[in-house]
């Protein structure tokens, strides 16, 4: 439950060598390195006023790919095809969006990758994870990716923790999985595939594919009244 073919497909995946780790957060560490090994600065759509690219050598588009005023894209950044991309979105560097992901307004995305049609669309923050194949993250989810006495960030299993040697490690979702609006995932949170979560949750640990997390009622309604 701890390594990558337990979270993702990869049939329709560009960057299938990033995926080829023990442990799915292994992934983390090398995709600095990874992306910087590709050859980047290809951009092959016209890029619109008022969308500010940093470090454009660094940064490579497909086409197909819609981007809308206003958004700002610092390299070293890798985006596929016909992906979108809208106003206000923040894209940071280390970041892959695979083919027809979707990145919404004020979404800020960092060292992360996001498999074919992952979707972070409204007022998401996602640092230092990775999002599965046909993923959805509902408006204002947020991925913690640190600890707040910054020490390394270790994973929440039934029988303990284990270390990951990361001090930057957010969700890892896996493929179809979603998460309700407003929820919060704490850092090293680790979701299997198919798995569901309400809105306004925090969620931890590992929870495995096919789960389907209800929320506790936060009221309660009398009879009579």
């Amino acid at each position: 439950m701890l390594s990558p073919v337990y979270y993702f497909s990869f049939e329709s995946c560009r960057h299938i060598d990033l995926f080829k780790q023990i442990f799915v957060w292994d992934i983390l560490k090398i995709l600095p390195d990874y992306i910087k090994s590709q050859k980047l600065g290809k951009i092959e759509i016209a890029i619109p006023d008022n969308v500010y690219l940093e470090n454009p050598e660094l940064i490579s588009i497909g086409e197909g790919t819609v981007i809308e005023p206003g958004v700002y894209i610092k390299g070293p950044v890798i985006i596929g095809k016909n992906c979108k991309i809208r106003q206000g979105a923040y894209i940071r560097e280390n970041v892959i969006l695979e083919d027809g992901s979707f990145v919404g307004h004020d979404s800020e995305i960092k060292s992360s990758v996001f498999l074919p049609a992952a979707s972070a669309a409204h007022f998401n923050y996602v640092g230092d994870s990775l999002l599965g194949l046909n993923t959805n993250l509902g408006a204002g989810v947020k991925c913690a990716n640190v600890r707040l006495d910054k020490k390394e960030v270790c994973v929440r299993l039934k029988d303990g923790k284990r270390e990951t040697g990361l001090k930057k490690f957010g969700l890892i979702l896996g493929d179809r999985s979603q998460i309700g609006c407003n929820g919060v995932t704490n850092p090293g949170t680790l979701l299997g595939k198919d798995v569901l979560c309400p809105g306004g949750i925090v969620l931890n640990g590992l929870i495995p594919s096919g789960s389907k997390i209800e929320q506790i009622p936060t009221y309660r309604i009398e009879e009579g009244k």
